[in-house]
């Protein structure tokens, strides 16, 4: 075996750090007593060997329990920073489900608000009928055909939600004038023309009741949403707030911020 050792070459890249440990491993044994040393040495003071015995056995068994400590705490360490990360990913995934449903709830308002408009652009777009049906059967009535013209342009010209809940609430006031001067109007009551359009307007005002009532209910779970805790911290951080209801007024339409 020795002889087999002699003909191990050391490559010289490693041989500086070879000679450094051997170093360090001869100064520790230069640094260290067997139990005989000790024994000897105690009695040099006159300490009895049995009590250089127990004192080699409590500091050996000091060190053992400070080896395990040492060992418990990394084993605490290694548990604390893997239930750290278990809890980074669960906010992680936490935060992308509730952002997710944050934009599904926006999504949802926003089609259902779309289908409000739709009804609205539905009754604006009976206007030109109750033009004609003003200027058949009440010729001088310039000012009611003109409240209808221009509230159905300002309509149509409405680009920002804000600019469009003026237009709606002109269009409001037009055919309500309308309809208050209809209500006077013997001969315009009894136009077959004029009882259609009363059954169009009727039937597109029940239509824009049911899509208000489902937009409402949209509102109500998105504001609920962002309203419980967490939900409103994350809702705070992205700046997400209540959105408003349609009331159930003739003058009345959500405002939005253009």
């Amino acid at each position: 075996m020795e002889s087999k050792n002699k003909n191990i070459r050391i490559p010289e890249e490693i041989a500086p750090e070879v000679l450094e440990l051997a170093s360090r491993y001869y100064a520790n044994q230069m640094q260290s007593y067997s139990p005989s040393e000790l024994v000897v040495a105690g009695k040099e003071v006159d300490i009895p060997a049995e009590f250089i015995q127990q004192a080699i056995q409590d500091v050996q068994e000091q060190s053992q329990k400070k080896l395990e400590r040492q060992k418990q705490a990394q084993k605490q360490r290694q548990i604390f920073w893997k239930v750290s990360a278990g809890i980074l990913v669960a906010l992680s995934i936490w935060s992308i489900w509730t952002y997710n449903s944050f934009a599904n709830s926006t999504s949802t308002v926003e089609a259902a608000w779309a289908q409000v408009e739709n009804q609205l652009q539905r009754r604006t777009d009976l206007i030109p009928n109750l033009v004609s049906v003003t200027q058949a059967y009440a010729k001088h009535e310039k000012q009611i055909v003109s409240l209808l013209l221009e509230s159905r342009q300002a309509y149509l010209q409405a680009r920002t939600p804000t600019q469009k809940a003026a237009a709606i609430l002109q269009v409001n006031q037009a055919i309500e004038r309308f309809r208050d001067y209809a209500a006077i109007n013997p001969q315009l009551q009894s136009s077959q023309v004029f009882i259609n359009l009363q059954y169009e307007l009727a039937g597109t005002e029940n239509r824009i009741a049911v899509e208000r009532m489902r937009y409402n209910r949209s509102v109500q779970v998105y504001n609920q949403k962002i309203q419980t805790f967490p939900n409103s911290l994350f809702a705070k951080t992205f700046g997400l707030e209540k959105k408003p209801f349609f009331q159930a007024t003739k003058t009345e339409v959500p405002k939005f911020a253009n």
